[in-house]
């Protein structure tokens, strides 16, 4: 299974450019899944549902199934929070794991640049962010610089570069 992922400051524009990819890559005929990276207080479940109850009661893991979907939830109990290689073992295999967030970790990544932020860009600390896309020219870079709404070159470019296509 071949990993790419989106890297940036909150705000940057993470979230829009997956959902814009997604239609596109899907389109070309891929079966692509995503991983997202989330804040610490994230919660999928709702207070006084079957499952939360299962969980407030002790559960580690706590499958809900339905004829649409089945969604998996595991407590860490205190343990560590799972790593992405944990993660992407426990998923199904595709043809592209695009993966939002989880810049700390080992994988090629686009580096989403919003200049309004005022951040720095991250390319310059990390080896692992072979392009960028901006809402803006910058000048200097030694990796490809995307306009942010590009999307079809972006996805050619996650292809090309994920080795989908030659």
């Amino acid at each position: 299974m071949r990993i790419f992922g989106l890297a940036g400051w909150s705000g940057s524009g993470k979230t829009t450019l997956m959902v814009k990819l997604l239609p596109e890559l899907i389109g070309r005929g891929l079966r692509v899944s995503t991983v997202k990276h989330a804040h610490h207080a994230f919660d999928v479940d709702q207070p006084g549902k079957d499952s939360w109850l299962h969980r407030q009661a002790g559960a580690v893991e706590v499958m809900v199934s339905s004829a649409n979907r089945w969604a998996l939830m595991h407590e860490h109990r205190g343990a560590e929070e799972a790593s992405l290689e944990e993660l992407v073992r426990r998923m199904s295999p595709v043809d592209l794991l695009l993966v939002e967030g989880f810049k700390r970790h080992s994988h090629p990544k686009l580096e989403m640049h919003d200049r309004t932020l005022g951040k720095p860009l991250l390319c310059g600390e990390d080896p692992e962010i072979v392009a960028v896309a901006s809402d803006g020219p910058i000048e200097g870079l030694s990796v490809p610089v995307f306009d942010r709404g590009d999307i079809k070159g972006i996805a050619d470019f996650i292809l090309t570069r994920s080795g989908l296509v030659p």
